[in-house]
């Protein structure tokens, strides 16, 4: 039997996806789910959300006129078929790759990418001021918000929903439901109904009748109205999008595209105000591997796509999660009042291993980083011992939280911020690269940086018997660095930092996990005849002002590093130093930090390096602070010896 032709290699841009028949489309997301599959199984990266909305992705670009109509991805880790039907399929095996396609949506890849996006609940607000900007300059389109149940737990989403009215029918909302927690399973039924209420005719006839009941007596228009509401909602679903404003239009089956195709058509020509089309589908359909994890292959390294085997990082250390997830399962055995909240990523935090523990004890609040900071100030203020455990990029969603709701009122929140410093392969949008500068700022805050995994099992309980006000740890993600853990916790003086290596010449002033490269820099420096002394600061707030200050006169050259943006660590010991008046007295100072730039995504320790922020550019920070060149010594980074 001879095989079909393939028809996605005939489609590059969606007018090409527009040029075919109807009963082909079937055939082409068949192909779209296997360049998917192909594609993730050789960068890694999001799956399984990309596979729930292959159908779904093949029938918009097919209904409506992208990039004139605009498209909003909300969050976006399920872009990926988006990206290959929009001139990106010959670059979709550089996902998430240095140099390579980003893992997300992104303005300045492709005009089919008109709003990045890799934070959740975004997508709507975003939609609707395109909507509305279309409407005030009379230009023709729509715009279409694709949003996942899960992100509509975040109040965002209603936030935005409750100013929908404004933009007319040129907002199309589409929710993706892909966990079944809203939805009825769906049926014929339900399906021909939602075919019927979005139809011209059905929309014709409902503005009709409401012309005919605005005439009636005030008491039975408004009667009338809530009728049609009821009876519509007893069919359907929807009364709450109702309430906001927004024509309700499902639920429907998501994989079928005879279903799909007529629904967004029928909404795109409607003539009346916002539309949202509530959509089923599954993570993962159509890769069995993915359709029987329990995660539905969400986030996945490489994988063999014939087994669906993931590779597995060598043997190493484990990582700073799954270490704090320890130490602070062994403080909650300790004290009953420790308890842990997180904000819908409780395998990403550690706290899944928390919840497994104590049950009664772990709150999942959903995407909803606002809630989860003022929920823990809460508990604090009843004497409770709350960690929030929250990445660092989407504590930032909560930062007027942390100020009101904890800070002033100096509560003993515990903040427990993970992914802290650069993340590697999910780029800018999920970098910590400002929790220091954001944090140390604060009146009444404690700020802490595990510079390795003991340090950090000895800031978590610091961070449990501290209860003065707010408080909080930062880490790296990856794997620490090897050392065994500590049988028993050691509470850290508060403000005090450590010196690890003594020396004359040259102070490296460290604040978290840069304190290895510090120690390399240190030994290079020795090789060159600078003696060098290297302290861990461990608090960005209170600085430890007696060691900063004793290293800072007693050194010719000193040098901050952090793995933070200006603003952070450097610019407090500068205050500290100018409060002081040593500015004036000779003292060479440097700090060193991330370039004020968003850094793409690439490996780790690559983007360390291009950020100068490793051994060898420590050591060219403190040559070029003394006047020194570099001739005669060359500095080998792959094997560290000068």
């Amino acid at each position: 039997m001879t095989p079909k032709p393939s028809l996605l290699d005939q489609v590059v841009w969606p007018a090409d996806l527009r040029a075919l028949q109807p009963e082909q489309l079937r055939q082409l997301a068949d192909e779209l789910r296997q360049e998917v599959i192909s594609a993730v199984g050789v960068t890694g990266g999001h799956l399984g959300s990309g596979l729930g909305v292959v159908e779904l992705t093949t029938a918009i670009h097919y209904v409506f006129d992208t990039p004139s109509d605009r498209l909003v991805w909300d969050v976006g880790h399920q872009c990926y078929p988006h990206k290959i039907l929009t001139g990106r399929r010959d670059r979709i095996r550089t996902l998430r790759q240095g140099g390579g396609l980003s893992g997300f949506t992104k303005r300045d890849e492709s005009p089919y990418d008109p709003f990045g996006a890799a934070h959740s609940s975004t997508s709507i607000s975003a939609a609707l001021g395109f909507a509305v900007a279309k409407k005030l300059s009379g230009e023709h389109g729509k715009a279409i918000a694709v949003i996942g149940d899960g992100s509509m737990s975040a109040g965002m989403a209603y936030e935005a929903m409750n100013n929908a009215r404004q933009a007319g029918n040129r907002l199309i909302v589409i929710l993706n439901d892909n966990d079944m927690s809203i939805a009825p399973p769906v049926g014929g039924l339900s399906a021909y109904l939602a075919r019927l209420a979005s139809s011209r005719e059905f929309l014709g006839l409902r503005d009709l009748a409401k012309k005919l009941a605005r005439g009636l007596p005030r008491p039975l228009h408004i009667a009338a109205r809530k009728t049609e509401s009821f009876a519509r909602g007893m069919a359907m679903g929807g009364t709450l999008f109702d309430e906001l404003g927004f024509y309700y239009v499902g639920p429907i089956d998501g994989h079928n595209l005879d279903q799909l195709i007529p629904v967004l058509e029928n909404v795109r020509d409607a003539a009346e105000g916002p539309c949202l089309v509530h959509v089923v589908t599954q993570k993962g359909k159509g890769y069995a591997p993915a359709e029987a994890a329990a995660d539905k292959y969400h986030g996945v390294q490489k994988f063999d796509v014939v087994t669906g085997t993931q590779a597995k990082a060598p043997p190493g250390p484990p990582s700073y999660t799954s270490v704090f997830a320890q130490a602070l399962i062994a403080e909650a055995t300790r004290d009953e009042r420790v308890c842990a909240i997180t904000a819908a990523m409780p395998a990403g935090t550690g706290l899944d291993k928390f919840a497994e523990a104590f049950p009664d004890r772990a709150f999942d609040v959903g995407i909803a980083e606002q809630h989860a900071v003022t929920f823990a100030a809460g508990l604090a203020a009843q004497g409770m011992r709350p960690f929030c455990a929250i990445y660092s990029t989407f504590l930032q969603r909560a930062y007027d939280q942390v100020v009101h709701d904890v800070a002033i009122q100096n509560l003993p929140v515990r903040f427990a911020i993970d992914r802290a410093g650069l993340v590697g392969a999910d780029g800018s949008t999920h970098a910590g690269s400002f929790d220091i500068t954001y944090l140390a700022t604060l009146p009444n805050m404690v700020l802490m940086a595990a510079a390795d995994e003991v340090e950090l099992v000895h800031m978590v309980h610091t961070c449990a018997v501290h209860d003065e006000g707010p408080i909080a740890v930062r880490y790296p993600r990856g794997n620490g660095v090897g050392m065994e853990l500590p049988k028993t916790p050691e509470r850290l003086e508060i403000g005090k930092g450590r010196v690890v290596r003594d020396g004359r010449q040259v102070a490296i002033l460290s604040l978290g996990t840069r304190l290895e490269e510090a120690l390399k820099a240190a030994e290079a420096l020795e090789a060159k005849g600078l003696s060098t002394t290297v302290a861990d600061l461990r608090f960005a707030k209170p600085l430890d002002e007696d060691l900063i200050r004793k290293l800072l006169v007693t050194h010719e050259v000193a040098v901050t590093i952090e793995e933070g943006s200006i603003g952070g660590l450097g610019a407090h010991v500068l205050t500290l130093a100018s409060d002081l008046g040593l500015i004036d007295t000779g003292l060479k100072i440097r700090t060193m930090r991330l370039p004020d730039i968003f850094q793409s995504q690439d490996k780790p320790e690559k983007q360390y390096a291009d950020a100068g922020l490793d051994a060898g550019a420590i050591v060219d920070m403190v040559l070029g602070a003394l006047g020194q060149d570099d001739s005669g010594f060359q500095w080998h980074r792959e094997s560290n010896i000068p």
